[in-house]
């Protein structure tokens, strides 16, 4: 791989989703209106895959530069793509049997994923802001149609047109905080924007600038008060859709937010992190009371989602090195259960989703018993039970907030998780109350072996993030360490190195 241009080594796995998207739309007008699409879902498959490994390959060449200086491949970038990919990966595992006999455009569907994957993992790579910029399109315009696939069906139209037209108006309030920074520090360079910021005269338009920045990127991340599109466009995307975008781009979008406020903007750190402080409890509060209030599933976990974005922004408020640590830990552990959680309603309720609020869901064990099994123990992740991801996330997270000095925080986190049992464990008794209307004998459609592979891996990690999950923090310090150590003092630096050293041992 060291032969290669260095634009294109640094790009290679965005490059190799590009061309099978490509390929996909190239093969899918050739075939029959009647015949099966799983074929071009199975060459996304092996596109995802081969990016996958393409940015494991990258981990070991150390750190990259491209494109003049705006792309950046390091630990931290390549984390990102790993947890994008892999969540792609089990997206399109159980959802290649999900179309079939109900969506001859099933082969658009593959094909949008792949290249909104490329744009989130061209976001996490970029370190110039009009190329996050850029990412940040190809991400959001594959989504938007997605959300809406259902063409037949008025909730999804409904939920594509509400996503789309909050969207733009979000993307307006990130260009203009772009806008501003260049203002304020005469460049877009996230590192510029760093050594701009110690001889600006306009101290104010910088905060103005991280200010509008994090409100563009709240609506990426489902954060309160940003949320309001979140329940509609749950409840109206088909559950495949839901899975990626509850999880892929706003892992793009923390990846992006970690860069600009602890590379880009660390010496207003004393006045973003208040902003952040008060996002978080709100996304916290908002969420769970929210959620308290629904018996649709899918709006439950809409409004679980922006709680859990708001524990992940804690870690926001915490020191540089805590804080890059837990939010990566946090993101792929919050990704692992919640797309595991979306693809067994994904096999339960089907293309049509006849089973939507709690009550449809009422003595589902005595059907499907390990379908059951494995969305009670996402849920019981989600909640944050010991031995789970979930448990160990939250446990990163408020020892972060705690070890900065943000003891209330930490308080609200854990009332917020307190309450979140209630709907959790609702929806968890239903699915175990014995129903009086339903013949537990009668025969139910079997899940494929391509889902059950997503299945069995998102449960797997779930599991191994809560009782192994040595492996992925000695891969997120070394992320924190080369994030911080190109902007930050020596102190900083060698705080994130000890931290590495002490988890290692």
């Amino acid at each position: 791989m060291n032969t290669l241009s260095p634009n294109i080594l640094a790009l290679l796995p965005e490059y190799i989703l590009t061309l099978t998207g490509i390929l996909v739309m190239l093969i899918e007008p050739v075939l029959k209106p009647a015949s099966s699409r799983k074929p071009l879902g199975w060459l996304a498959v092996l596109g995802t895959f081969a990016a996958g490994l393409a940015s494991a390959a990258q981990l070991h060449l150390g750190t990259l530069h491209a494109f003049s200086g705006t792309i950046r491949v390091d630990a931290f970038s390549v984390f990102f793509h790993l947890l994008i990919a892999a969540v792609v990966l089990v997206t399109l595992l159980g959802s290649l049997d999900y179309f079939e006999g109900n969506a001859s455009h099933a082969g658009e569907y593959f094909a949008l994923t792949l290249f909104g994957a490329v744009g989130m993992m061209f976001m996490t790579c970029s370190v110039e802001l009009l190329m996050v910029f850029i990412g940040l399109e190809i991400s959001s315009i594959s989504t938007y149609i997605m959300a809406g696939f259902r063409k037949g069906q008025a909730t999804g139209s409904e939920s594509s047109i509400k996503y789309f037209l909050l969207g733009s108006f979000a993307t307006a309030f990130f260009l203009y905080g772009i806008a501003l920074a260049f203002g304020a520090t005469g460049s877009t360079s996230i590192a510029a924007i760093a050594a701009g910021l110690a001889t600006t005269t306009t101290p104010r338009l910088a905060f103005t600038a991280i200010a509008l920045i994090i409100i563009g990127l709240g609506f990426k991340v489902s954060a309160a008060p940003f949320h309001v599109w979140t329940p509609d466009v749950y409840q109206g995307a088909p559950a495949p859709v839901v899975g990626l975008m509850s999880t892929a781009p706003k892992a793009a979008a923390f990846a992006v937010l970690l860069r600009i406020t602890f590379s880009g903007f660390p010496g207003m750190q004393h006045r973003w992190s208040i902003l952040l402080w008060v996002l978080a409890a709100l996304s916290m509060t908002i969420g769970n009371l929210g959620a308290l209030l629904q018996r649709d599933v899918k709006r439950m976990l809409a409004y679980s989602s922006i709680a859990h974005a708001g524990y992940l922004l804690v870690a926001f408020t915490a020191f540089p090195a805590d804080g890059i640590l837990t939010a990566c830990f946090y993101t792929a552990t919050y990704a692992a259960m919640n797309v595991g959680a979306f693809a067994v309603i994904t096999q339960i309720a089907g293309y049509n989703e006849n089973l939507r609020t709690i009550d449809d869901y009422t003595g589902l064990a005595a059907k499907r018993p390990i379908l059951t099994a494995l969305f009670a123990f996402f849920l019981l992740s989600l909640i944050g039970i010991p031995f789970t991801g979930g448990f160990f996330g939250k446990f990163l997270v408020f020892t972060a907030a705690i070890h900065a000095g943000n003891i209330w925080l930490a308080v609200i986190g854990l009332l917020n998780s307190g309450v979140a049992c209630f709907y959790y464990l609702r929806l968890l008794s239903a699915l175990y109350t014995r129903s009086a209307d339903e013949d537990a004998t009668a025969p139910q459609p079997t899940v494929s072996v391509p889902a059950g592979i997503a299945l069995a891996a998102t449960a797997l990690a779930t599991l191994m993030l809560g009782i192994l999950p040595g492996t992925i923090l000695r891969v997120v310090n070394r992320a924190a360490y080369e994030t911080i150590v190109t902007t930050q003092t020596p102190t900083a630096a060698a705080r994130v190195s000890s931290t590495a050293s002490a988890d290692q041992q």
